[in-house]
């Protein structure tokens, strides 16, 4: 993924449309196989180090101390998200805590709040105390043990794939783009192919890292700020605020569950806070709305329903991944067809 420079020497279209093939095929791989954790890792440790590399690189003279800079940096780096994520998996189980205080004091109350807004038709279905909650869990839990484990090895085998991404991501920031010279016509396309896509990865993740965290600082003052001042205590606030910045990582579709999220949850405390979370979610998101056209437009020049269909399209073919995926697929392919004045 090293920079490669456009080359300078003409470039047959058979090498140039075979660098395109092989991008395009090595992308779908990286669904089909279900290796996009370990991709979006090693792009996400890469532009990290090569962003703030430079910075530190000035200030130190010769090569080889640059080259010691850049590699304790991209240790640094991928000792922080390491933590980041191991941190982000503790707060959650602290946040849930007990699981019989999360039944007694969170989910029961949800219940039965919904006894008193759902039909009779539904209400019946509805466990009556602590206890039927406890046996419908434990049989749900019987009844899908074999996925559940599936889940666990899942989970298991997505976290090595991201700390081999992260490590292969530092490896490749460290390494020099060889000279011109000495590489053949379809490795530098090959490089300029990856260039874009780290391009790609750049301007749509951290533009939408910039609007995930502007959303949960509102949703943070609101669910912890507002709302406590005047005496309601929104169930697993903290949590939520989480959730928020997570899900904000995708494009459209991830305002819409957060924003579900939070409604249910103040449908869980009354009618009125449930409203009113929604009427404050939307006030916000209309305010947002200028402000995402302008980051995420000016980033990779696409309307909101172009970024939809990308998803549409990848999550009927690929599911979640796919989902995940879309934007920044979208966003490298239209550099291409733009850098082929195709659009």
């Amino acid at each position: 993924m090293e920079p490669a420079s456009s080359p300078r020497r003409p470039v047959s279209p058979a090498i140039r449309w075979t660098s395109y093939a092989l991008a395009g095929v090595a992308l779908i791989l990286m669904l089909g196989l279900r290796l996009l954790p370990a991709l979006f890792a090693g792009l996400l440790v890469y532009e990290l180090v090569q962003s703030t590399a430079p910075l530190l690189g000035e200030r130190v003279p010769g090569d080889r101390a640059r080259v010691l800079v850049v590699a304790l940096l991209g240790t640094i780096v991928v000792g922080l998200l390491v933590l980041l994520i191991l941190g982000a998996v503790s707060f959650l189980r602290n946040e849930i805590g007990n699981p019989e205080l999360l039944w007694q004091q969170q989910l029961m109350p949800l219940v039965e709040k919904a006894r008193e807004q759902l039909p009779a038709s539904v209400v019946g279905w509805l466990p009556d105390s602590v206890d039927d909650l406890r046996v419908m869990a434990l049989d749900l839990t019987r009844r899908h043990s074999v996925s559940l484990q599936t889940v666990g090895k899942e989970a298991a085998r997505v976290f090595v794939h991201i700390l081999i991404g992260m490590v292969l991501g530092a490896i490749v920031a460290l390494s020099r783009a060889r000279p011109a010279h000495q590489v053949g016509p379809l490795a530098a396309m090959l490089g300029l192919r990856c260039q874009r896509l780290a391009e790609a990865f750049h301007n749509v993740v951290f533009a939408q890292i910039k609007i995930s965290l502007l959303n949960t600082t509102f949703t943070a003052i609101f669910l912890l700020g507002v709302l406590p001042l005047l005496g309601i205590h929104v169930p697993l606030a903290k949590t939520l605020v989480v959730v928020t910045f997570v899900v904000g990582l995708l494009p459209v579709i991830g305002n819409l569950i957060s924003n579900t999220a939070i409604t249910i949850a103040g449908l869980s405390v009354s009618l009125g806070v449930g409203v009113a979370a929604l009427g404050f979610l939307i006030l916000i998101h209309k305010l947002e709305y200028f402000l995402n056209a302008r980051i995420v437009g000016t980033q990779i020049r696409a309307r909101a329903w172009e970024l939809l269909i990308a998803m549409l399209f990848l999550e009927a073919a690929f599911g979640l991944p796919g989902l995940v995926a879309a934007p920044i697929y979208y966003a490298y392919l239209k550099s291409e067809l733009e850098a082929e004045r195709l659009i």
